[in-house]
């Protein structure tokens, strides 16, 4: 199986403009995530997506793979989507995110090792909630499963809602997975889905897997008991480098 490793990068962002770039002791964000990616022994080949040149010029100085993308993709999906046109011949795409720096490779070989059942079309990583303030941010995605492992549906609310259950005691008497936003996709899945029209449910949640769900489409989910923090806000880079000084 070719695995081809993408990770979309991008310099403009509304909430922490460059952060691919930022220094993390010593080393800029996006080469940090290269690095962890770079460990997985099921990944052929990685490179970077980006649509900038300050990006490009970092990642060629560590000595990255990297390839400039149009500017006007709408998601990381699409971005993926362009570098495959580029580098065709593989098996498997897995979107690695730009924002976790401290990403494990055995999340990486977890999520790849879905792909040996040929019937899995679409992967992703869910991990069980342990905080109930998790439930309650809609910026913590929450997944539903069948019996399967699939996923059910995402929503940015709590699902499952339990009846007759005070919010406080959800965790003693269900388990709740909030969805790792990382995914991996066959390839012709992944050019079949980048030409499906946007659905409602999709528009009103703002997650882009809800389109690939509304279409047919099944996303196997594997349980993960690793979590690495991702930056989103300069806030976030103090949690980064007080893991770090950890190891």
């Amino acid at each position: 199986m070719k695995v081809l490793g993408i990770i979309p990068s991008r310099y403009a962002s509304s909430r922490f403009p460059g952060k691919p770039l930022i220094d993390i002791n010593g080393k800029s964000m996006i080469q940090r995530v290269y690095e962890g990616a770079s460990k997985s022994n099921l990944i052929t080949d990685l490179v970077v997506a980006t649509d900038d040149q300050r990006i490009f010029n970092e990642v060629e100085s560590f000595e990255g793979k990297v390839v400039m993308t149009a500017t006007d993709h709408q998601s990381g999906t699409e971005r993926c989507g362009e570098v495959l046109e580029k580098m065709p011949d593989y098996d498997v795409v897995i979107n690695i995110q730009g924002d976790e720096p401290l990403i494990k490779a055995e999340q990486l070989n977890q999520l790849l090792e879905l792909f040996k059942d040929e019937e899995v079309e679409i992967g992703t990583i869910v991990k069980a909630i342990t905080q109930i303030q998790d439930i309650r941010n809609p910026n913590r995605i929450k997944v539903v499963l069948d019996q399967a492992k699939n996923g059910l549906y995402f929503s940015r609310s709590p699902i499952p809602h339990l009846a007759n259950v005070s919010h406080e005691k959800w965790l003693e008497n269900s388990t709740f997975y909030k969805h790792i936003g990382i995914y991996a996709w066959q390839t012709k899945t992944l050019k079949q889905l980048l030409s499906l029209p946007a659905s409602d449910l999709e528009k009103k949640e703002s997650l882009e897997q809800l389109r690939w769900l509304y279409h047919g489409y099944k996303i196997r989910t594997v349980e993960t008991q690793i979590e690495t923090p991702n930056i989103d806000t300069p806030e976030d880079l103090e949690k980064v480098l007080n893991e770090l000084n950890k190891i």
